[in-house]
C-alpha cells in the first residue's frame, strides 16, 4: 500500500457541486458523464496510475472510484474528494476473485483498516521474494486485518507481485545495475505512472 498525497479536487467537480440550489442537490448517484470521468482521471493521476490498495496498474476500464469511508456511513460526505481513491476491478470477470475495494465493499473499521492516506502506511507491511504480503509487525492487528479484508495476499496478487519482482533478480545484473533499475522504477515515468507494486520493490530492493 503506497502513501497517496491528495491533491486539490478538479475545478470542474467543484463547479458542478456549486450548482446546488433549492431544486437540485448534488449527490454521488447523480455524478456521471464527463464530470465523473474527470474525477476518476484525477484520482488515477494522483496515485500514479496504481491501485490505492494492491498497487496493480490502473486503466480506465479496470478502475473505479473508491470511497475509503463507505458512502453508507452517515458521517461521510460521498462527494468529499479527500475521501475518494481509485481502486482496481471496475467490472469483475467471471471467476475472478474479488479484492481491494470490491472485497472491502461496505466494511469499515477506523481502528483496523489502514489507510493509503496515512503517511506511515507503507511501513506497516512486509513482502517476500515470492510475492507474499503480511504485517510488518506480528502484533499489528490492523495490518493483518487489512491484508485479509482487502484480499491482498490472494494467489492472484501474489503471482503478480512475483512477476514484478523477477526482473530485479536477473543474474546478469550487478548491484549497481540493480540500484539504477530500482531508482528508475520508483520514479514516475514520463506519463506520470509509478511502477506496479511500488512498495514491494522498495521494500525488497531499497531506494
Amino acid at each position: 500500500m503506497k502513501y497517496i498525497v491528495k491533491q486539490e479536487e478538479p475545478a470542474a467537480f467543484a463547479e458542478w457541486k456549486a450548482l446546488r440550489n433549492d431544486d437540485w442537490t448534488p449527490t454521488y448517484k447523480k455524478l456521471s458523464g464527463d464530470i465523473k470521468s474527470i474525477v476518476k482521471a484525477a484520482l488515477m493521476a494522483e496515485q500514479g496510475y496504481i491501485c490505492c490498495y494492491c498497487e496493480r496498474r490502473l486503466t480506465d476500464n479496470d478502475a473505479h472510484v473508491e470511497h475509503f469511508r463507505p458512502q453508507h456511513d452517515e458521517s461521510a460526505d460521498s462527494l468529499d474528494f479527500s475521501n475518494m481513491l481509485c481502486s482496481c476491478q471496475n467490472q469483475l470477470k467471471i471467476g475472478e476473485p474479488r479484492h481491494c475495494g470490491n472485497l472491502k465493499d461496505h466494511w469499515f473499521d477506523e481502528q483496523l483498516l489502514i489507510s493509503p492516506l496515512d503517511p506511515q502506511c507503507e511501513g506497516r507491511f512486509s513482502f517476500t521474494g515470492d510475492g507474499y504480503i503480511s504485517s510488518a509487525q506480528p502484533t499489528d492487528k490492523a495490518a493483518t486485518e487489512t491484508v485479509v479484508r482487502l484480499g491482498l495476499d490472494i494467489p492472484k496478487l501474489r503471482s503478480l507481485r512475483k512477476s514484478a519482482i523477477e526482473p530485479f533478480l536477473d543474474d546478469s545484473l550487478n548491484q549497481d545495475d540493480v540500484n539504477r533499475f530500482v531508482l528508475g522504477y520508483l520514479q514516475r515515468d514520463s506519463s506520470g505512472m509509478y511502477g506496479e507494486f511500488w512498495t514491494t520493490i522498495r521494500y525488497l530492493f531499497g531506494g
